[in-house]
């Protein structure tokens, strides 16, 4: 008679190496690829957040006459907002 005991062992082998080796890095664990940039002025009054359209990242500039490096593929609708200044380097 045949058991499936043979079976067991040998799948909990092959998961115990499996938890044993090291994963591979998640996304949020590698490093992110560089990512060019420039740089926006808020000459508002009080404060402001955009938000890329490209990226769907959100910008929060604190208050009067802060800067705040922006994705470069999110520059052009961030430079249609009327209170914010791109900066050239």
């Amino acid at each position: 008679m045949s058991c499936c005991g043979g079976r067991r062992r040998a799948a909990s082998a092959v998961a115990r190496r499996a938890a044993a080796e090291p994963a591979e890095p998640s996304a949020a664990a590698r490093p992110a690829a560089p990512v060019e940039s420039v740089m926006f002025e808020y000459t508002g009054r009080t404060g402001l957040t955009a938000i890329g359209t490209a990226t769907g990242r959100r910008y929060r500039f604190g208050g009067p006459g802060m800067a705040v490096a922006v994705d470069l593929r999110d520059a052009a609708a961030l430079s249609g907002v009327p209170q914010l200044r791109r900066l050239e380097r």
